[in-house]
Order: C-alpha cells, then sequence, then structure tokens
C-alpha cells in the first residue's frame, strides 16, 4: 500500500482530505450504490475521506482530486466492524473453566461469581487497562465501534465505576447491574432488584446509554426483568435484553413489547419470536462465540433473516462464555455454523450492529457516515469467511485518522 500527498496544506487548520483508491470491491451497505444489492458493492472503488466523515464513494476512475492519496492495491474496503454487544470491565480470567468444560471434566467453580470476585478486588487502573488492552486488540481486527457493559461488580460502588470506566473509552456504555443476583443477595433476590431499580440505578444512569438485563432461568424472570427496564426508561437509558440464550423464555417478547434496541443471544426462539422480531425493531444480535466456546446449539441466522428480522452479529467478549474479541472470527462463524451467506454476515457484523445501537452515522461507507473503514489484505470481503482464522486487516480509518496500518500512531482511545 502506498500513500502520496498530492496537495499542500500548509497554513490551514482543516483537516486534509484523503483519496483512497484502486480498492478491488467496496461494501458501503448502501443499497442505491454499487451492485444494488443490501451490501451496496462496487468494485474497482475509491473513497474520499474529509475530516471525520466520508465526502465520496464511487468508482476510481470518476474520484475527485484531493490533499492525499492511499493506493489500496486492489484491496477489499467494508467498513468498520460494529461489536453491540461485550463485556470488557472485569478482571481475571476463566482459563481452567475452560478448560475443564473442553476436556469434558466437571467443574465446580463459581462462574460469573468467580470474575465478579476478582473485579471487585482490582483497581480502576488495572480495569482500565484491561479494558484499553481489548479496546486495541479488537481495533486491530477492524472494530471501530465496541459497545460494553457493567455487570462484575453488583454493587453500588463497583457497578458505578465500571460504567464510570467504560465510558472513558467509548460512548457505547450499559449499565448491566441484573448480570445475576450475587451472593450476599441469593436469600433475597427481591431486595437485589430493589436495589438495582433504586440506588444503584441512581448511581449509575449518568454513565450509561442503555440497560441490560439477564432474562433467563436462574438469572432474571419475566416480572423481575420488567421492572428493571422499566425503571432504566424512566431515567432515560434505552433497553437490550440478554434473552433465550439457555432455554425457551420470555426474554425476546419482552424485548420487543419495550422496544428494545436489541434481544441478545437469541437461541432458543419461538415462532411467536421470530414473527415478533421480524414486525419490530428490535435487532436479533447473535453471538457465535458464545455458542463456540461453550459448544452450544448454534442460533438459527437463517430462520431469523427469512422471516424479515433484523440481525446483528457481536463478538459477546467476556472471560467466561466468549473470550474473544475478533468480529472476523464471528463472521467466519456465522457463515459456516448459523446459515448466513458471507454478503448478509458482513452487513449484519457492521450495519447490523449499528442498527442494535440504534445508530445511523457508522456500520456504512456512504457520503455523510462517519469515516470507519477496514483495508483486508484480500480481493473480497468473501475473504473473512473463506480464510477464517487468518489477520486480513490491513489498515483501519476510524473517525477519518488511520489508527491501524503503515506510519500509524500508538492507538489512543
Amino acid at each position: 500500500m502506498t500513500t502520496t500527498t498530492t496537495a499542500s496544506t500548509a497554513g490551514t487548520t482543516t483537516p486534509p482530505s484523503t483519496l483512497i483508491t484502486n480498492i478491488a470491491s467496496l461494501v458501503t451497505n448502501d443499497p442505491s450504490l454499487g451492485d444494488g444489492t443490501p451490501i451496496g458493492l462496487i468494485q474497482d472503488a475509491a473513497v474520499v475521506i474529509d475530516g471525520d466523515r466520508i465526502a465520496w464513494v464511487g468508482e476510481s476512475s470518476k474520484a475527485p482530486a484531493t490533499d492525499n492519496a492511499v493506493d489500496a492495491d486492489g484491496r477489499a474496503a467494508v467498513p468498520g466492524f460494529v461489536d453491540s454487544h461485550s463485556h470488557l470491565v472485569f478482571a481475571g480470567d476463566r482459563t481452567q473453566e475452560f478448560n475443564a468444560r473442553m476436556s469434558g471434566r466437571a467443574y465446580s467453580a463459581g462462574g460469573i461469581r468467580t470474575t465478579v470476585a476478582a473485579t471487585r478486588a482490582a483497581t480502576d487502573a488495572e480495569l482500565s487497562a484491561n479494558v484499553a488492552r481489548y479496546l486495541t486488540e479488537a481495533l486491530r481486527q477492524g472494530t471501530t465501534t465496541l459497545e460494553t457493559k457493567s455487570g462484575y461488580g453488583l454493587t453500588v460502588e463497583d457497578e458505578a465505576r465500571a460504567l464510570r470506566i467504560a465510558r472513558d473509552h467509548t460512548d457505547e456504555v450499559t449499565y448491566l447491574g441484573a448480570h445475576i443476583v450475587p451472593p450476599e443477595h441469593a436469600d433475597d433476590p427481591a431486595a437485589y432488584v430493589a436495589l438495582v431499580t433504586g440506588e444503584m440505578l441512581d448511581a449509575c444512569a449518568p454513565y450509561a446509554r442503555w440497560i441490560d438485563v439477564f432474562c433467563e432461568r436462574g438469572a432474571f424472570d419475566d416480572d423481575q426483568a420488567r421492572a428493571i427496564l422499566t425503571a432504566g426508561l424512566a431515567k432515560g437509558l434505552r433497553p437490550r435484553v440478554h434473552a433465550n440464550q439457555l432455554s425457551y423464555g420470555p426474554g425476546v417478547l419482552l424485548a420487543v413489547e419495550l422496544d428494545a434496541a436489541s434481544a441478545d443471544h437469541c437461541t432458543h426462539l419461538t415462532d411467536a419470536d421470530v414473527d415478533a422480531l421480524a414486525h419490530s425493531a428490535t435487532v436479533a444480535t447473535l453471538l457465535p462465540g458464545a455458542e463456540f466456546s461453550t459448544r452450544a446449539a448454534w442460533p438459527d441466522a437463517r430462520r431469523l433473516l427469512d422471516a424479515g428480522a433484523t440481525v446483528a452479529l457481536s463478538t459477546d467478549c467476556n472471560p467466561g462464555s466468549s473470550f474473544t474479541s475478533s468480529m472476523p472470527f464471528c463472521v467466519a462463524l456465522a457463515v459456516r455454523d448459523m446459515g448466513m451467506t458471507p454478503d448478509e454476515a458482513i452487513w449484519s457484523a457492521t450495519a447490523g450492529g449499528a442498527a442494535a445501537l440504534r445508530r445511523q452515522d457508522i456500520g456504512r461507507v456512504t457520503p455523510g457516515a462517519r469515516a470507519d473503514l477496514v483495508l483486508l489484505d484480500a480481493p473480497s470481503h468473501v475473504h473473512l469467511a473463506y480464510r477464517p482464522g487468518v489477520p486480513l486487516v490491513s489498515s483501519v480509518w476510524r473517525r477519518g485518522l488511520r489508527t491501524v496500518g503503515p506510519a500509524t500512531a500508538p492507538v489512543n482511545h
């Protein structure tokens, strides 16, 4: 890949515009462009970035002049990945638990509770360093927008500091005090729900955009989840739901009822669940890393797509059930094991994730969108599934700045 300067910007205060040309194939996610499909594929394409926005897209032969030029050397380009579900504010890991599970041995450690204990014991600096580490890891794999949650503190103080730390690194922050009932409230879960909807919510709401609940047998039931999400709505937090991961349950229908931005996992669905998602604005966010890491049944993406539901893909990056930050890996899993085509998977990992965050400015490469763009060491986005596990990300532009690739500065979140 080569970069040239075509005009001087000395003495100006406006960031220079950049032309990325000689793109073999460009996924725009704008059906009015290119081949007219949902991914709006343009062959032999070019993109102009002006400041932090996309200013122009089209065929290379029609590209306008700019201050700077980057030759993509026949690489494919896709929008920056939008990872709309992760749990990054934690300490420790659960290697022994994973090893036992993969070795077919019983393991009696406390799962989420193990991470809660380690997170409570960690310093703010340690937790912040962990978040920065995983965000940098994700960025190197093409993720330019990432949501993350609390949920490993489960006290007023620890949930609030988790969100405060997360907010230092990303704008997409979710309050998940309702992850599980912590051990100290095991005998009185109603008291914990009162805490989550009262004092804890008051402390956490200023740092969050979203509220989430794990609506599942062994976590929070329908009535508890509704009370938690309704309380969050009253504080200005928009709902999302961990729904129908481990069993059939009320989570999806509750998400649709409350106009949640997303119902996440969606592994066990009735016909009524699928129909509700297909006739709502609630996105079905599928998290194949969790099924991969737990050897569970795969979500049926084909069933949802054929019904007309909007589907997103996300990593669910967390230390227990999906310790991956790689959106390319999740794309490959979705194509191989969940019935998605490569076109559907790239859309769901970009524009689908944007829809799950109720965002129009990301997840697409079209004039006016935020300039988040990934170049692949491949001629087509199909290689993300065709060559699984291969580090194909060559360069990443985030908010108009090249943050991964030749001659880039250290990542600053």
